[in-house]
């Protein structure tokens, strides 16, 4: 059987990238072609150290073995990329006035949900508003905002393929979760996760921002690490429960941000499930997890109380349904518009302290 590049070329023009929506023809990643009577050897050439690069050359394999019907060796290279991003935060996100990371040292206090909620409560006053959803492993927001089954596509910026962003309740919004199949686990090592970080701030058309919200995974990890080296974050919230054990992993999330190595202002810790009210006595507070257990912490680690928020049926649903707590009139919405309005403070003054002249800010 007589095969020629053309033939190559055409099976796997049927690949397409997931991130950029474009065949790997089309965006040249296909180089050094060559074919033998023996062999079919090519190199993938990616212009950054893309997470997807292995699953790619699989597609590859597996494509060419289907469509190409021969017992040539297949043999593909994967190239290093050729430009590195610097330890320098110049030039990344530079139409970002302010990034606010919201973490966790534990896992399952609802920080996910406590950043889609004040990403919109920043948005509704008419702030330019995005969010990142670095939790590459467990991505909860697609879901948060009833964008599970959106697909991203990439559009031509000054010769650059960008991501534009999904756009849901007044926020632009960025997940791992767009590109990959909610059934499937994120099996991936460390590098890999910080690198699909990467490519969702440097590799998207944020346009300008006036708050980008970044909602970590739990813990203390390199996505962290990745998150503080590669942009200028402004500062962190902290999310926890009033309850012992979550309270003691917050304050190892509060002493890595303190760290002199990291130095990234701790804004304020926000106590999530304070207390349960059952929707049929409004009135009526059981505190399951303990009481003031944040605000307590908070005082001891001369950090900002921002607010307590209840567990109620009503936020479990807003949830699951992808319609916010904070879009309604309730007790939960007025929870978050006042933790949005101290948060918003705590940035003011920050900014003023760091920068005395610089007075522009929105205000929640």
């Amino acid at each position: 059987m007589c095969i020629d590049k053309d033939t190559i070329i055409k099976a796997l023009e049927q690949i397409v990238h997931p991130v950029l929506g474009k065949n790997i023809i089309d965006l040249n990643l296909v180089q050094r072609l060559q074919i033998t009577d023996n062999s079919i050897s090519f190199s993938l050439v990616f212009s950054n150290n893309d997470p997807l690069k292995a699953s790619i050359k699989k597609a590859c394999l597996k494509t060419l073995k289907e469509n190409i019907k021969n017992n040539r060796k297949i043999e593909i290279a994967i190239e290093e990329p050729n430009q590195k991003i610097h330890s320098s935060k110049s030039g990344i996100l530079p139409k970002v006035k302010n990034i606010i990371a919201i973490a966790s040292g534990k896992g399952g206090v609802g920080k996910s949900t406590v950043t889609v909620n004040l990403a919109i409560a920043f948005a509704r006053t008419g702030a330019k508003v995005g969010l990142i959803d670095a939790d590459i492993f467990g991505p909860s927001v697609p879901k948060m905002l009833k964008a599970e089954h959106e697909r991203p596509f990439a559009h031509n910026v000054d010769g650059k393929d960008l991501i534009l962003p999904v756009e849901r309740y007044g926020i632009k919004v960025l997940s791992i979760g767009f590109f990959i199949d909610p059934s499937d686990a994120t099996i991936w090592r460390g590098p890999m996760a910080s690198n699909a970080l990467r490519q969702l701030m440097t590799d998207a058309d944020w346009g300008e921002i006036d708050y980008m919200f970044v909602d970590l995974p739990p813990g203390t990890s390199d996505i962290h690490l990745t998150l503080v080296q590669t942009v200028p974050v402004t500062g962190v919230v902290i999310i926890s429960t009033p309850q012992d054990v979550a309270l003691a992993d917050a304050i190892k999330g509060v002493s890595m941000f303190r760290n002199q190595n990291i130095n990234v202002p701790v804004l304020g810790l926000v106590e999530n499930m304070s207390w349960f009210t059952p929707e049929e006595l409004p009135g009526n507070k059981y505190y399951i997890f303990g009481k003031d257990g944040g605000k307590k912490l908070a005082s001891k680690l001369s950090i900002p109380f921002l607010g307590q928020i209840p567990i109620v049926q009503s936020i479990r649903e807003s949830c699951d349904t992808g319609e916010p707590s904070i879009l309604r009139n309730s007790q939960v919405s007025d929870a978050f518009r006042k933790i949005a309005e101290n948060l918003d403070s705590q940035i003011k003054e920050l900014s003023s302290e760091t920068n005395p002249s610089k007075k522009e800010k929105i205000k929640p």
